[in-house]
């Protein structure tokens, strides 16, 4: 089953690239490229690609505004953003990940032709590979996707009856943790996906927490800057990028700047500093979910709530085992809320994973697992 893709950039040279790139991957048939957003629409409509390529800044109706109409219409076609660094950018790509996108590729550059294309096509093909599953999926299923959210500026509804009762599952469960430490903290690991699932996560968590939450979303430099600014202005908690030497606060959370890895270790009167590293990636990621969770299982056992959300791969498993090996409590998000049951799925295949709860439910598994 071959992946129909449409190309949106307003450049007609990088556009080639893209579509060179796409070309390059097996399975994939580029089926046009659309110089601006309003061609765009009109194209997703009437030729139903399985994926677009959209381009965030384009004169006229721009990516996101291409995105809000698609989410308007009720079109599914899988977007991947395609952005440049600059600061601008950044902000409309966290935006357009919190709305739905797949994933972004920060445009490449500085360096040779060859090379940015080869770069481009190593970065899309495991995006594309998604966008295929997708396909699949809705195909057997002979239905649209699930309705996303939109994550916008107005606070999250109230955890309702059903939300609750996904809650008191883990009672059972929680109740053989009470003779262990109190939890210190809240530790979380995402990746493709993820920023969407935060955006749903962390404002509904209560400013009486009483934990500081670090975070690991597999991200590049600057962009981890903006997903703080963007999560800090919906959640009642205060939302900072991690800085090296920083005592971890009650009630703050912190992310792992990308690009670096992020780790915990126990100051003098075992407060949780926090350590910026630019150790080797791992699993192919810096900041890595592993890195950050086996920190914290040396300097901190038993003592963290950690939580796996959608992403691809494995990243964070070997590092839970640890942190179960100590005693701590652990949450996946669900295949049927996950961009990418990846991650989740690697975790509860191994099985150190205590609650698997829909994205929902897991702000109040946490406030269980904190008491």
């Amino acid at each position: 089953m071959s992946t129909r893709a449409l190309v949106v950039d307003d450049s007609a040279s990088y556009g080639s690239v893209v579509r060179q790139a796409l070309e390059g991957i097996a399975g994939v048939e580029v089926i046009g490229r659309c110089a601006n957003g309003r061609e765009a629409l009109q194209r997703i409509r009437a030729d139903t690609p399985d994926l677009v390529t959209l381009d965030i800044e384009m004169p006229g109706m721009n990516g996101l505004e291409v995105l809000q109409a698609m989410r308007r219409d009720g079109l599914k076609t899988t977007v991947i953003v395609l952005s440049a660094v600059g600061a601008r950018a950044r902000e409309m790509t966290i935006q357009a990940l919190e709305w739905g996108a797949l994933d972004f590729v920060a445009k490449p550059e500085g360096r040779g032709a060859d090379e940015n294309l080869a770069a481009l096509r190593t970065r899309l093909a495991p995006l594309v590979a998604t966008a295929g599953y997708r396909k699949e999926v809705q195909t057997i299923l002979r239905g649209p996707a699930p309705a996303r959210s939109p994550a916008g500026a107005a606070p999250p509804p109230p955890l309702g009856g059903s939300a609750r009762e996904a809650a008191g599952d883990a009672i059972s469960r929680l109740n053989r943790l009470a003779g262990r430490a109190k939890p210190a903290m809240v530790l979380v690991g995402a990746s493709t996906g993820g920023t969407e699932a935060l955006a749903r996560l962390i404002p509904r968590l209560p400013p009486e927490l009483g934990l500081p939450v670090l975070i690991v979303q597999h991200m590049p430099p600057l962009f981890t800057q903006n997903l703080a600014n963007s999560l800090n202005a919906k959640s009642a908690l205060e939302v900072r990028e991690a800085q090296n030497g920083q005592t971890a606060a009650a009630g703050c959370v912190y992310i792992a700047p990308g690009g670096s890895h992020l780790k915990v270790t126990a100051g003098p009167g075992k407060e949780i500093r926090l350590r910026i590293t630019g150790d080797p990636p791992e699993n192919n990621c810096r900041p890595a979910v592993d890195y950050l969770f086996r920190s914290a299982a040396v300097a901190f056992p038993g003592q963290a709530i950690a939580v796996i959300l959608t992403g691809m791969g494995r990243d964070g498993t070997l590092g839970l085992r640890l942190l179960k090996a100590s005693g701590c409590f652990s949450i996946a998000q669900d295949e049927a809320t996950c961009t990418v049951f990846g991650m989740p799925k690697e975790a509860i295949q191994a099985g150190v994973v205590d609650v698997v709860a829909p994205l929902d439910s897991i702000a109040a598994q946490i406030v269980k697992a904190a008491r």
